[in-house]
């Protein structure tokens, strides 16, 4: 329960900073800066599997799902207040950025360590999967991430910018499928038991999915609130 309200606090923080910082400069600079931090770490931590217990059903998911809350969100701000354009690029420069991420990373990793320094193994054991799951990440948020991106701003045309929730599940949910059974077979398949981990990734995502509508529209209201 602890863990449930502060990431539900943690969600309204970041969220609801960056779409003041939005209105109050009409630049999408902090969005763009959270959504790459958040992409980052989630690459290098989704070497962790956790269990998800709803108490109606467990699910066994990379502990990272959270994080997607997050970045879902923040595309979804960028993509109602600047478009569909901007979405892309800010998508764009996080990819670069993942890409950045895994040759400093490998660079590290090949560095001799001081004979006296003994975390190169503890080192290894977290960013010595990190090629692989960047990979996986790399390919499933290309395709998710501009899915999701495509679909938003599609309902808001079909809909003259009305029913937020319709586009904010709907363009969300099937992204969501895509981006997990993508970064779960690329990232897992032959270590770990890939479909359980789709089907647990997937259905954590619709949950959050769901719980997110509230959020998007407190971001709605203060992006344009008069």
């Amino acid at each position: 329960m602890f863990l449930f309200v502060l990431w539900v606090l943690l969600v309204s923080v970041f969220t609801v900073f960056g779409a003041w910082y939005a209105r109050r400069f009409g630049r999408p600079d902090a969005l763009i800066g959270l959504y790459v931090a958040f992409v980052l770490f989630a690459n290098i931590a989704a070497v962790k599997i956790a269990v998800f217990d709803f108490g109606f059903a467990r699910f066994f998911a990379p502990a990272v799902v959270v994080i997607f809350s997050v970045t879902f969100l923040l595309t979804d701000i960028v993509n109602e207040k600047f478009g569909r354009k901007e979405t892309q690029r800010m998508i764009l420069i996080a990819f670069a950025s993942q890409v950045a991420v895994a040759g400093f990373s490998w660079i590290v990793l090949s560095l001799p360590p001081a004979p006296f320094w003994a975390g190169q193994q503890a080192l290894e054991g977290i960013f010595g999967a990190v090629p692989r799951v960047m990979v996986a990440s790399w390919i499933a948020f290309l395709v998710s991430e501009n899915l999701d991106a495509y679909i938003f701003d599609w309902f808001r045309k079909k809909t003259g910018g009305k029913m937020l929730w319709v586009r904010n599940v709907f363009s969300s949910i099937p992204a969501m499928v895509i981006d997990s059974a993508l970064f779960v077979t690329i990232a897992f398949f032959g270590i770990q038991p890939v479909l359980s981990l789709i089907i647990g990734q997937t259905a954590i995502k619709w949950i959050i999915a769901v719980i997110n509508v509230p959020f998007m529209y407190l971001n709605r209201w203060i992006l344009f609130k008069k």
